[in-house]
């Protein structure tokens, strides 16, 4: 459509149909004598084209109205007369739909803009150290088609120790921003005044339930750091990658919902050795695929990928990666985040509770 487009083949086409059907009514014995059916023109034309298009095809199919009754000795006649002016008013019709398709084309362009400079405020690339982590993170929405999506990240230092919350609102637009924003507000509000990590996720899930849909949800993942190891509740998002020695799925112990479904999760410990990172990503990352359907294999290529000491080298190879498996730019948002114990992390005033916990070994 784009080609035809750039290429005046639009106008081209509408300007071609009504001249065809001008010739038949000429030419072809027992075609109809009537020229209002020259109308599909300007209609063709105010669907697709701009409105001075629409307006050059409306005129033109008028010139070939009055050239058909004039070949045909219709001028003059009552029914030539009804149906020219039919022509003329469906002509100027189809020039006002044009011009307000336009303007609505132009008023939505202007929205989503809005809504992009406003996913980028919210998403902006972090390289920050909070509490003795190094948190370097990247979004990367390379189709402007796919507009706004819900990916979400953020990292606070609070009295629990630093936590981070990385996300994925179920849908796209604007809907997908409002919830995203809603997320990452709730999110800041609860983290410094909620002890456990699985309470913080239920209380998320009871905040963000009431403004969510029967069907939308936000998927998460949850992390603490604590010295020596990370707590983490996984509300139905993939899985986090642990990368030292060996590149690791850091599943959860059980399913979980993702928020807004009531969601019920259980944390568990992970233990965080010298010198190992975290990847946290969401499924833009995890769901790439070539041309052929082939998923993006990702153990293999974070494992080279982290050989980068740079966190933020390290992420914008990993995404090099993904662009050059898929072959063409990404369908989805992918949000990558990279943590990397930088000391001795700060003890939280309170351990993770033991109930319900299931301590994962060091590899």
């Amino acid at each position: 459509m784009r080609r035809w487009r750039s290429r005046g083949g639009l106008l081209a086409l509408a300007l071609g149909v009504s001249f065809l059907f001008a010739v038949l009514g000429t030419s072809v014995s027992g075609w109809p004598t009537g020229v209002a059916v020259l109308l599909i023109g300007p209609v063709l034309a105010g669907v697709w084209s701009s409105a001075r298009r629409t307006a050059v095809v409306a005129g033109w199919t008028l010139l070939l109205a009055t050239g058909t009754g004039v070949l045909r000795r219709l001028v003059g006649t009552p029914g030539f007369c009804l149906e020219f002016v039919v022509l003329l008013a469906g002509g100027v019709l189809a020039v006002h739909n044009a011009a307000r398709h336009a303007e609505r084309e132009a008023a939505l362009a202007r929205v989503t803009e809005v809504a992009c400079a406003s996913q980028s405020a919210l998403l902006q690339p972090l390289t920050v150290e909070v509490g003795g982590i190094e948190v370097c993170t990247r979004h990367h929405s390379p189709v402007r088609e796919a507009s706004v999506c819900g990916d979400l990240y953020d990292v606070v230092h609070t009295p629990y120790g630093p936590r981070l919350f990385v996300g994925d609102v179920r849908g796209h637009g604007l809907e997908a921003l409002r919830t995203t924003a809603a997320a990452m507000r709730a999110f800041r509000d609860l983290a410094y005044l909620t002890p456990g990590l699985a309470e913080l996720a239920t209380a998320l899930d009871a905040r963000l339930a009431a403004d969510l849909g029967p069907e939308d949800f936000v998927t998460a993942v949850l992390a603490e750091f604590a010295p020596g190891e990370v707590r983490l509740v996984n509300c139905g998002h993939p899985p986090p990658l642990r990368v030292g020695k060996q590149v690791r799925l850091l599943e959860p112990p059980q399913p979980a919902l993702p928020l807004g479904m009531r969601t019920t999760p259980l944390p568990h410990r992970v233990y965080l050795q010298p010198g190992e990172r975290l990847l946290f990503y969401t499924d833009g990352l995890s769901e790439a695929r070539d041309g052929d359907g082939v998923d993006f294999p990702l153990l293999p290529r974070v494992a080279e990928a982290l050989a980068e000491p740079s966190n933020s080298d390290a992420l914008d190879a990993l995404y090099a990666m993904v662009i050059e498996h898929t072959g063409r730019p990404l369908t989805d948002d992918v949000v990558l985040v990279l943590c990397r114990a930088t000391g001795v992390t700060e003890a939280p005033l309170t351990a993770c509770p033991r109930e319900g916990v299931s301590p994962e070994a060091g590899p």
